[in-house]
């Protein structure tokens, strides 16, 4: 699928922005929908199903996080965006654990948010086959979203299948705290590593049978994490 044949979701209130975000993805080929509120957002994503949608956070009539939330129910698949005045790290950490793909801290250049739609959707290409993951006890379907255990479900955050996603393709590879905050977060900075250490013990404690002895999720002592099947 090319760009021309993509549609990009812009939810944002702000009349001027609208406007420029829709020039901006329009020039690169994208056919633009746009919506003013979160529940004018919510209609215009079940009546067109676009490729990604770009939320503005403080939306009217239904804020951007609950928007966020709603959009991955109905399409785990489709990235999302979220535009943002946070700079808290855990609130953006939240934000993520919600459902989106990246977040964009206001003010913002215009071309950094076209750019990180556009690795976001290169990501979905990339994605691995239909054919599920097995390791130990765990079978994983990331067409479907899906996670089992002994063959019970088991319950996994978007951010969670996120991450998992990126150890089993660089599986037996170590991978740094800052590499994984950087790869699959999204960040330019990296003012903590805490964040990583507690996903990682949340995907142990799911998918490990023996969490406090971990054979998938390895530690690799002052270096980061490492994935074994």
């Amino acid at each position: 699928m090319t760009a021309k044949t993509q549609t990009v979701l812009i939810v944002e209130d702000d009349p001027r922005l609208q406007k420029v975000l829709n020039r901006l993805f329009a020039s690169e080929g994208f056919s633009v929908e746009l919506a003013s509120d979160g529940v004018e957002g919510l209609d215009r994503f079940h009546a067109v199903s676009p490729s990604l949608a770009i939320l503005d956070l403080m939306l009217p009539r239904m804020p951007g996080r609950e928007l966020c939330m709603r959009i991955k129910k109905s399409s785990p698949k489709t990235p999302v965006i979220i535009l943002s005045a946070i700079t808290e790290v855990g609130d953006k950490v939240t934000l993520l654990q919600s459902g989106a793909d990246d977040y964009v801290t206001k003010p913002f250049s215009p071309r950094e948010l076209l750019a990180r739609a556009q690795v976001a959707l290169r990501r979905l290409e990339e994605q691995a086959p239909n054919e599920p993951v097995r390791f130990g006890e765990c079978e994983i379907d990331f067409a479907a979203m899906s996670a089992r255990r002994q063959s019970d479900p088991v319950n996994l955050t978007a951010h969670e299948f996120k991450l998992l996603r990126f150890f089993v393709e660089n599986g037996d590879r170590v991978i740094s705290r800052e590499e994984l905050l950087s790869d699959v977060w999204g960040y330019n900075h990296f003012p903590t590593t805490r964040s990583v250490d507690n996903q990682i013990l949340k995907l142990r404690q799911k998918l490990e049978a023996d969490p406090a002895n971990p054979r998938h999720f390895l530690t690799v002592h002052g270096a980061g994490y490492k994935f074994r099947r």
